[in-house]
């Protein structure tokens, strides 16, 4: 060994051998800086050693290596720490321990991972199927301070609020976005914000249909909404506004639907 590699300090040692594929001395090296309680590596050497252990294979080894760095309370470290065990959980398909230790990312509380940490935590209770907490970590991620995770949680929460027939809700949370989203988010909030309105247009076309207005009136609601659905991707919805318009016991209010049904024939 040459004199610049004796005065390599470990850390870098570690990460050079696990660069060239020597998993067990990187391993070696970071074990030693882990088992000295009071070293002032040990929280970015237990992370270094659950990352080298879980390509080695040692699962429940790494584990426990992103435990001692979770359990120094490292700002930087024990966030990473916490989120290497919650993606390895997630990958298992475990979500109550998923769930634990993305739960304690936020109680570190590390600004640069605490948005993730809520994306996460939607994530999670979507396939859980509990759509206020879905909602809530959604929102969360929206007020974390992170303007490229708030604009994809504010989408995820407007495909979610469209999913459950509130457009006008998720218009207000696209608006909101479009505040502060950086540019590269900005199109598609805007494609989303449209979809919205599309929904809100369908909505306000269908109840102008159902609560009566003038033939002429009904027949135009009809029409933009038999003609909006399929926008949509609801053809059959559209049809079936289409026949409740021609066949409509007003006759007047049937004569106008036929007029507008087949002015593009």
């Amino acid at each position: 060994m040459t004199s610049s590699e004796l005065e390599t300090p470990p850390l870098d040692a570690a990460r050079r051998l696990a660069e060239r594929g020597d998993l067990d001395g990187a391993a070696a090296i970071l074990a030693e800086l882990v088992a000295d309680p009071h070293g002032p590596d040990r929280a970015q050497a237990a992370v270094g050693l659950a990352v080298v252990l879980e390509e080695r294979g040692d699962v429940e080894a790494a584990r426990a290596a992103a435990r001692t760095a979770l359990a120094t309370g490292h700002p930087e470290y024990a966030a990473q720490a916490a989120c290497h065990l919650a993606q390895g959980f997630e990958r298992e398909g475990r979500a109550e321990q998923a769930r634990a230790a993305w739960q304690a990312v936020l109680g570190v509380g590390t600004a640069a991972y605490v948005p993730l940490a809520h994306l996460a935590l939607a994530r999670l209770a979507t396939a859980a199927g509990d759509l206020d907490e879905v909602e809530k970590e959604l929102r969360a991620a929206m007020e974390s301070g992170d303007p490229g995770v708030g604009a994809r949680a504010a989408q995820e929460l407007a495909d979610l609020l469209l999913e459950h027939g509130e457009p006008g809700a998720a218009a207000d949370v696209l608006l909101d976005a479009l505040e502060e989203a950086p540019a590269e988010e900005v199109p598609g909030l805007r494609v989303q914000l449209g979809i919205a309105h599309l929904e809100l247009a369908c909505a306000e076309f269908a109840e102008t249909v159902e609560y009566g207005a003038d033939p002429q009136t009904s027949a135009l609601a009809i029409e933009l909404l038999a003609r909006t659905l399929p926008l949509r991707g609801r053809a059959d919805d559209a049809g079936r506004v289409w026949s409740y318009g021609l066949e409509h016991e007003d006759e007047t209010l049937a004569a106008e639907v036929r007029l507008r049904y087949h002015r593009d024939a």
